[in-house]
């Protein structure tokens, strides 16, 4: 299976933000653009949802608190009961460290692993050939093929007028 792809770069970010506007407003799917750094708006304009990293977290920590109070509770008030100086056996305080520990533990991994599958980041996955400059002082947006066929002429001619330095094609084959 192959995979055609247009990859424009630009050297401002409102140009970048500008073709990302026409793009969108040409109904093409936009695969990514790479900017140096954050650009504001730029989530906004290629129409991305809210993360839901978020709600993995929450979820993650969660599990760590549950997991960690109740291996703590069945350690020392169910399986080993032991009495200390008659303190009770489930105390609670004491558990708090602990808990926290687990929490940030298990929401931190679990935030980890949801970001790696939500980036389809996984071992032996291709990569496709880098972009020159992209990162350093340049802003790209890659533009992928879907059901209808991308037209190089016209969209290079629609990221040059977005005032593209440079606009590619580029055909991936076996593409994930």
């Amino acid at each position: 299976m192959s995979r055609r792809s247009m990859v424009a770069s630009f050297e401002r970010e409102e140009d970048l933000i500008k073709a990302t506007r026409a793009a969108r407003h040409h109904g093409l799917f936009i695969r990514d653009a790479f900017t140096p750094y954050a650009v504001h708006g730029l989530d906004e304009v290629m129409g991305l949802k809210r993360s839901r990293l978020p709600r993995a977290c929450f979820l993650c920590g969660l599990a760590g608190v549950i997991a960690a109070l109740w291996f703590q509770f069945w350690v020392s008030a169910w399986d080993w009961p032991l009495d200390v100086g008659g303190r009770p056996w489930n105390s609670l305080p004491a558990f708090i460290p602990v808990t926290f520990e687990m929490m940030v533990l298990l929401g931190g991994l679990g935030l980890v692993f949801a970001w790696l599958i939500v980036c389809r980041l996984f071992p032996g996955k291709s990569v496709s050939e880098p972009i020159p400059q992209v990162t350093d002082n340049r802003f790209a947006l890659v533009v992928e093929e879907t059901d209808q066929p991308l037209d190089p002429k016209a969209l290079e001619q629609l990221f040059r007028d977005c005032k593209a330095v440079t606009v590619e094609v580029r055909e991936e084959i076996g593409a994930n």
